[in-house]
């Protein structure tokens, strides 16, 4: 027999991985040539914050290793959409700042992602995706914990 906690905690982790992954695909084909996911977030990021930020601190911030983010970094700086300058306090850190083009591509992706997530947030209805933003914003702070 299997323990209801199991089911429910399977149930939860399935629709939830699912729903990531769907989310993925749709986003993936709506965003400019050439842009990832991950670089689109790290722009959103900085565009946001109006900070310049180590790679370290991305890499955290992201829940992903330093290597990861280095090469999601590479790619931007290539296409020309962050800056990466040596830390002048500490030679040994570099500091990422967005760049005017990485604005521009970063605001020309949510022009291709709004219409999507708008028809979802108008299918679902404003109610409820205001309802269910809390519990996910208190599941994300405790898997955060570990």
């Amino acid at each position: 027999m299997t323990d209801p906690r199991n089911a429910l905690a399977i149930a939860l982790f399935s629709e939830i991985l699912t729903a990531d992954q769907l989310v993925r695909n749709r986003l993936s084909r709506v965003m400019p040539k050439g842009m990832e996911i991950s670089h689109f977030s790290v722009l959103s990021h900085l565009a946001h914050i109006e900070k310049e930020r180590t790679p370290a601190q991305l890499a955290q911030t992201f829940h992903v290793t330093r290597g990861a983010m280095t090469n999601t970094l590479s790619r931007l700086e290539t296409a020309g959409y962050v800056h990466i300058r040596p830390d002048w306090d500490d030679a040994r850190r570099k500091m990422v700042g967005i760049s005017r083009a990485g604005r521009l591509a970063r605001d020309t992706a949510l022009e291709g992602i709004s219409p999507m997530v708008e028809e979802l947030i108008g299918e679902l209805g404003p109610d409820k995706v205001r309802a269910v933003l809390p519990i996910l914003r208190e599941l994300r702070g405790k898997l955060e914990q570990d």
